[in-house]
């Protein structure tokens, strides 16, 4: 589904889209506003979401389509690719971002790669994006403080966490820790289900939110 105020667009990212085995334009909205019922009736894998509308904002639309359908996935359009927006919307439960003027292949992939269930922003980008933004994320102070998501894991996932949230990747991790890179994509998995994160970049975030991770700098607590 495509949620973007300027209709020129959506038309080229129709255009891109339908032509590509596997992937249909279930539906487009102009506003945040309209989007919330259409997603709540179409149920769409993946959502496209401006940022910057004018009625209701994508971030706020983002929060309530996801609240209205916990399945579809939500990638971020932004002109910026350093807009804090971005960020709040990363925190509503969106699985990522890409950047307007994205190559069709790039955002084909990255359609692909979230209705499969991942993210498609490395996590290595997501920690430095969030090590300028993360001081000024609104309502950071009602995050889960640091204790409690670190006493929800083993010790082994404390490990894994730490090095997710330092932007790691899964054959980092498994160099790191001595492990294979099946074990630690189990890992991942279990920190993921018992913190109640989508992916990876959502377990970025809430490493920064809960103290995890202080903004700005490279140590972890």
């Amino acid at each position: 589904m495509l949620v973007d105020d300027q209709s020129f667009l959506r038309l080229g990212l129709r255009m891109v889209l339908e032509p590509e085995p596997g992937i249909e334009v279930v539906g487009e909205a102009d506003d945040g506003s309209t989007a919330v019922p259409m997603a709540t009736a179409l149920r769409p894998d993946v959502v496209l979401m401006d940022v910057r509308m004018h009625t209701t904002d994508g971030i706020t639309a983002t929060r309530r389509v996801l609240a209205a359908s916990p399945s579809t996935r939500v990638l971020i359009l932004t002109t910026f690719d350093l807009d804090e927006y971005v960020f709040a919307g990363l925190r509503a439960g969106a699985s990522g971002f890409l950047l307007k003027d994205a190559p069709p292949d790039v955002l084909i992939t990255a359609i692909r790669t979230v209705a499969a269930g991942d993210a498609v922003l490395a996590p290595s980008v997501t920690r430095r994006l969030l090590e300028r933004f993360g001081s000024v994320l609104p309502g950071a102070g009602g995050a889960r403080r640091r204790e409690e998501v670190m006493n929800a894991l083993t010790e082994r996932e404390r490990e894994v966490f730490l090095l997710l949230a330092a932007g790691r990747s899964n054959s980092e991790i498994a160099s790191g820790l001595h492990l294979s890179e099946g074990t630690v994509k189990v890992h991942v998995g279990h920190v993921l289900a018992k913190l109640g994160l989508r992916d990876r970049v959502q377990a970025v975030v809430l490493a920064y939110e809960a103290g995890v991770v202080v903004p700005g700098s490279h140590e972890l607590s």
